[in-house]
């Protein structure tokens, strides 16, 4: 992150007011990816969540043996799980979110491609959705990612080494199977804290989930 922001100025130098605006482009860069989780709010969705899938569905089937592995997966020391899922409808975050939080795996760190409105992106992030950076999330490119890019590998790289669960969508709602612009920009992340050594290793988890008729 000091790398990107002082190729940003070189003249910048160790100037102490330019040491300043960095630092707040920064967390103003960390606001736009995440918040910190909200225990009541969370409370609340445990305890409304169930309430709502009994009205949306008739039932909810989970492969048991599968979950099983997953729960033996977490148990692995130093590695942390990342989930890889097919995206069907808006409530695949919430009720995933759901289903590996009361299982005991953990709540995930929820991936969210597009940007909605403003107090619904904020009521995402207490419950432990994480956002691209505005100014990535409006180019989408490899190219010149800048401080936004540098702060959002840094912050992915800690989100792996506390063990927090990772949860990608690979596609959009509606859209042809094909990778999804913010799930590469996001795998990207993953793949360059495995190189840089954040991390030793990460176990991937592919998640298939379908509905009847998607709400």
């Amino acid at each position: 992150v000091q790398d990107a922001a002082s190729s940003q100025d070189r003249r910048s130098g160790e100037d102490e007011g330019s040491q300043q605006h960095w630092k707040e482009e920064i967390c103003q860069i960390l606001r736009e990816i995440q918040a910190p989780l909200s225990p009541l709010l969370l409370r609340l969705c445990h305890w409304l969540l169930p309430k709502l899938l009994t009205r949306l569905f008739l039932s909810v089937q989970l492969h048991w043996g599968q979950l099983e592995m997953v729960l033996r997966a977490a148990r692995t020391p130093e590695v942390p799980l990342v989930f890889l899922c097919s995206h069907q409808s808006q409530v695949d975050g919430p009720l995933l979110s759901f289903i590996l939080l009361s299982q005991g795996i953990g709540l995930p760190r929820v991936t969210v491609g597009a940007w909605p409105s403003p107090c619904l992106r904020s009521l995402l992030q207490r419950l432990g959705g994480i956002f691209l950076p505005s100014r990535m999330a409006q180019t989408l490119s490899d190219q010149d990612e800048g401080l936004p890019g540098a702060v959002l590998d840094a912050y992915i790289q800690e989100v792996l080494q506390s063990r927090q669960p990772l949860l990608l969508f690979l596609e959009e709602p509606s859209a042809s199977l094909r990778l999804a612009d913010p799930a590469r920009c996001w795998l990207l992340r993953v793949l360059r804290a495995l190189r840089d050594g954040a991390v030793p290793d990460v176990l991937v988890v592919p998640v298939g989930i379908a509905y009847d008729v998607a709400p």
